[in-house]
């Protein structure tokens, strides 16, 4: 999408000097689930409904699923409890301590991260986001975003970064001919496996690639090239050339894939894996244990956001997050394709596994993905 103007609201950097208390007190008490939005896209599809067994709307080619934004053409709204209804960007005017503790908002004074499934039906454009520099340079609204992909399954390929020694030159030449993915480093897909994408870094997700994004919040894209296809409206969508040539990073070596390790069936202690560190947010993986069954955790004065990528569906045993003092097995309740935000004040909290159908605990595997923002 072409930058737009967005302008801050109340909660912006310079944080209100007290939160309202009511709402900063509920947030102290429970983690927060948010509805999904689906987003139609001319690359998309409907594979989320088979990799992740969620629930798409209509039948149209669904893109992305925005799991967690807050942007002023859309908003998460929390989703049953007592706050059911109020949008993200209202928790973050009226508690933005509570809620965010030591974690920065967006520079528009909005929660500072967004949050994704995305289903790449089809390729995607050959694209680039700039930098926080590339940003300020080309003004206009434009929005800075660093990005990191967590892959859910096998299959397809992405580029992302340059070949060694493809300079601008050789890459306007690219462009010219037709070939924007020639000079781009190629990366097959394993799932489980990771990728940071620093603003400024030209990529590509290529056709069957299913993942999990987390980025800035942002949605300034120049397309490089959509391999001359038509958009929704059966018209060419724009191309913005000299814009992204601009803010495209050159001479910077192409990332590395982040390869953890597999979750183990019956594993007996939890293991959790660090696959991305920016400045703007981390990204670790957690396998829990199949016994003993809970993990206790501290939000260490920053919220953190639960995905859930690997384990039982809606129809199997699930996950509870809940604040550590309450009982065994209450709180909000995950299945795969699932997410949770824990508010910074909520403190240490407990991810339990729940029995399965016949009592017993499952052996198979669950991931979830942890998402933060780095302390100010």
């Amino acid at each position: 999408m072409t930058p737009t103007p967005e302008h801050s609201h109340a909660g912006s950097s310079d944080r209100a000097s007290s939160d309202d208390v009511e709402l900063a007190a509920h947030l102290a008490r429970e983690p927060l689930r948010f509805g999904r939005l689906c987003l139609e896209k001319v690359w998309g599809g409907r594979a989320l409904e088979d990799v992740l067994g969620i629930e798409l709307e209509g039948d149209g080619p669904i893109g992305e699923t925005w799991e967690l934004v807050d942007r002023t053409d859309h908003q998460s709204v929390v989703r049953g409890g007592p706050l059911a209804g109020t949008t993200l960007g209202e928790l973050v005017a009226r508690a933005p301590r509570a809620l965010l503790g030591n974690a920065p908002t967006a520079r528009n004074g909005r929660f500072p991260l967004l949050v994704k499934f995305l289903d790449a039906s089809a390729p995607l454009s050959v694209q680039v986001h700039p930098d926080d520099a590339g940003a300020a340079a080309q003004g206009h609204g434009s929005e800075a975003k660093t990005e990191a992909w967590y892959f859910l399954r096998d299959g397809g390929e992405v580029w992302c970064g340059f070949e060694p020694g493809v300079d601008r030159a050789a890459f306007e030449t690219a462009l010219a001919a037709g070939h924007a993915s020639k000079p781009l480093a190629r990366h097959p897909v394993r799932g489980g496996d990771a990728l940071t994408v620093l603003g400024g870094t030209v990529h590509a997700i290529g056709a069957g690639v299913t993942l999990l994004e987390v980025q800035q919040n942002s949605d300034t894209t120049y397309r490089l090239d959509d391999w001359g296809r038509l958009g929704l409206d059966g018209k060419p969508r724009d191309l913005h050339l000299a814009q992204g040539l601009e803010v495209t990073r050159f001479g910077v070596p192409a990332p590395r894939t982040s390869s953890p390790a597999r979750p183990r069936p019956g594993a007996r202690t939890p293991a959790t894996q660090l696959l991305a560190s920016t400045e703007h947010f981390e990204l670790e993986a957690i396998d829990l244990a199949s016994s003993p069954p809970a993990l206790t955790l501290d939000t260490g004065g920053r919220f953190q956001i639960y995905v859930v990528v690997a384990g039982p569906n809606r129809d199997h045993s699930g996950i509870v997050v809940a604040r550590e003092s309450e009982p065994a097995g209450s709180g909000v309740r995950l299945a795969l394709g699932e997410s949770v935000l824990v508010p910074a004040a909520l403190g240490r909290h407990r991810i339990e596994r729940l029995p399965g159908p016949d009592g017993s605990s499952a052996p198979d595997p669950v991931r979830l993905v942890r998402l933060a923002c780095p302390a100010r």
